[in-house]
């Protein structure tokens, strides 16, 4: 079955217009394990119903949106009128400005990103010059966008190909580090300490990173146990490993260290993984 767009519109850079749809990064379900709430003396399934106070329960149909602008006064606002007051604009992802990748900072992105693919044919071809030069430039779009009935600032970037769009929170909802400047006391920090600790990372860094790897160990558990609870067998607890708790800080450092080294030898170079931040067709170009 083809994969449902969340959005279908156009990208826009000045004059030129690419017809784009957007599908969700994001695997719907993805394995995880989700719960229904029941009432615990009979096991029926708790119903969540929407309730007039005069008429009962309604249907879906019947409800209109409406906005209180005085205590129990509404004033009704219709489907229709909401899309007339659309623009052209609001159907357009509006590229306003390029950055560059490290001008703005990861805590502006809100965790939702979106593949936009050429809509039509005729988008092709603006499609594949707009992700080039990109790409060539190592820039980053900068785009205003109506999604969901929301007004949204997104961030446009290439990535393996595609253009990912990725929403971003406004400045203003954003709660900045200096928020708990206070809660953070200077400590000195010895030489030593600070070049064990360096070593640590260093010897911690992955050569080849593959986040594949990283699975979902609590969904797999709760799945067992979900499987094991049919089967009628006993939950046993799984016996946690006891170590030895490290007072010292050198000390937790050099164990610490002697640990990651150790893995280190055991561990493979990983695949590359794709699709990661820095990438673009023009740094692959160069390296050929």
């Amino acid at each position: 079955m083809a994969m449902r767009s969340s959005w279908k519109g156009y990208l826009k850079l000045s004059l030129v217009s690419v017809p784009v749809q957007a599908f969700n990064s994001t695997v719907s379900g993805g394995g995880e394990v989700h719960f229904n709430q029941l009432h615990s003396a009979c096991h029926s399934r708790i119903r969540y119903q929407k309730v007039c106070p005069i008429h009962g329960e309604v249907s879906k149909d019947e409800i209109v949106s409406g906005y209180e602008y005085a205590k129990g006064q509404y004033t009704i606002l219709d489907p229709e009128e909401l899309e007339k007051m659309r623009t052209e604009n609001d159907r357009a992802i509006s590229i306003e400005e390029f950055i560059e990748p490290d001008a703005l900072d990861d805590i502006y992105l809100d965790g939702r990103h979106y593949y936009l693919v050429p809509d039509t044919p005729v988008g092709q071809k603006p499609y594949a010059v707009l992700h080039e030069a990109m790409a060539s430039r190592d820039r980053y779009g900068v785009a205003r966008v109506v999604f969901s009935g929301k007004d949204q600032v997104v961030l446009v970037r290439p990535i393996d190909g595609l253009l990912m769009m990725s929403m971003l929170n406004y400045d203003a909802r954003v709660r900045k580090p200096d928020t708990f400047k206070d809660d953070v006391k200077e400590s000195e920090v010895s030489k030593q300490e600070l070049k064990l600790a360096e070593m640590l990372i260093d010897a911690s860094t992955s050569k080849s990173f593959d986040f594949a790897k990283y699975e979902d160990l609590h969904t797999k558990r709760l799945t067992e146990l979900i499987n094991a609870k049919i089967e009628g067998k006993e939950v046993v607890a799984t016996p946690a490993e006891e170590e030895v708790p490290v007072i010292n800080l050198m000390d937790a450092l050099k164990q610490s260290l002697g640990k990651a080294e150790g893995s280190a030898k055991k561990t493979k170079p990983a695949k590359k993984m794709a699709g990661s931040r820095r990438q673009s067709t023009a740094r692959k170009r160069k390296s050929s």
